[in-house]
């Protein structure tokens, strides 16, 4: 039931870019909230908005510990459209580049790999060390006042924690520890770090990456859409709470014995498109990637502890996971669709189911409002 009009209190507002309308910058109380309009769900503009504002500015998985395990392991990847490069050095540290030569722009890597001794440009063959110093460079000798020495590989911010690894591009990034606070305690005693990397599976989706995100954030879906999962989950306790970079939803699981045990499943987001799907035994990562206004890739890594039941758990997982991930796929496509209609005006959140859609909508309008997002 919507509450009275003299308990809601006014509705402040925050400046964003002129890709956004006046109303759309508004932050509302989650009890008169309303969803994002259609137009952020669309356009090469806002997308290429987005990759400065929010991919850009944030925390991003891009690896697991299991990859980068001796020195020379190193693994590639990519955060806002710049190419990254992980590397353990010969002294045992996690460090991350840029994979971009500081010669002429060619690649270190191509592909993951293990026990490198150096890292070769592919284009000109430019070698530096594990640890980002320019080691050689072929037939510069004729070049005025050029020095290895002087050249080294910009380092950019990584962080390791529970087995897994992160890498950011901005210096002013919201700090790790405040960003991931209090997860690995609330879980306990699962140990994510514990478990062990077994597969990858991934999903390209019809959809603008942020349908897929709003999807995850509300079980308010659940019966209509998920009836396996629902008889797993107990909708009537299922709970949603709000932090500072990330959300929980969370629920007791029933008539799972056979699947994941009894005990409770966390669905965790961490803003802007890194979940933690945990149940007793298993952990599932998944990344939101945008490949267009669109289009995303849904990144899903499995990671398992090694106990007695592990296989046959493995074994009922993947089934399960395939029919929840495909019944997410065909409501995400066809609300993309929805939002690009032109009918579509944008409805109130339900604020008992939808407070993790209202939180991450939030901290996008912020992002959008900031220097990053100004700059479109």
């Amino acid at each position: 039931m919507e509450a009275p009009e003299d308990d809601c209190p006014p509705r402040p507002s925050i400046r964003g870019p002129h890709l956004l309308m006046p109303d759309d910058t508004m932050v509302e109380e989650l009890n008169r909230a309303h969803a994002l309009p259609a137009r952020y769900y669309a356009g090469d503009a806002m997308l290429a908005m987005e990759q400065r504002a929010v991919f850009a500015r944030s925390w991003q998985l891009v690896a697991h510990q299991e990859q980068l395990a001796e020195p020379g392991d190193h693994a590639v990847g990519q955060i806002a459209g710049v190419p990254i490069l992980l590397v353990r050095g010969a002294d045992g540290v996690l460090r991350a580049f840029p994979n971009v030569c500081r010669h002429r722009a060619g690649p270190l890597a191509l592909c993951d790999g293990k026990g490198a001794r150096a890292l070769h440009c592919k284009y000109h063959g430019w070698t530096y060390t594990l640890e980002g110093q320019l080691r050689s460079a072929p037939e510069m000798q004729d070049a005025c006042d050029f020095k290895v020495e002087d050249i080294r590989l910009p380092p950019l911010h990584v962080r390791e924690w529970q087995g897994l690894v992160f890498v950011a591009l901005a210096q002013d990034v919201p700090p790790f520890d405040e960003v991931y606070a209090g997860i690995a305690e609330r879980i306990a005693p699962i140990d994510l770090s514990a478990m062990r990397y077994l597969r990858r599976d991934n999903y390209d989706i019809d959809c603008n990456w942020k349908v897929y995100v709003d999807n995850f954030l509300e079980g308010y879906h659940l019966p209509h859409v998920h009836p396996g999962l629902s008889r797993v989950l107990d909708y009537r306790a299922y709970d949603t709470e709000l932090f500072a970079w990330h959300s929980l939803q969370s629920s007791p699981l029933r008539d799972s014995t056979e699947l994941y045990g009894d005990g409770q499943a966390f669905y965790y987001f961490i803003y802007p498109n890194v979940m933690l799907n945990i149940m007793p035994g298993r952990l599932q990562t998944n990344r939101i990637l945008p490949l267009g206004p669109d289009r995303c890739r849904i990144v899903f890594d499995y990671y398992y502890a090694q106990d007695e039941g592990a296989q046959s758990r493995i074994a009922a997982d993947q089934a399960f996971s395939d029919e929840v991930q495909n019944e997410d796929i065909a409501i995400c496509e066809a609300v993309q669709k929805g939002l690009a209609s032109g009918f579509y005006v944008p409805g109130r959140l339900n604020p008992k189911r939808e407070g993790g859609v209202w939180h991450f909508q939030n901290l996008l309008r912020a992002a959008y409002a900031g220097p990053a997002g100004e700059s479109a």
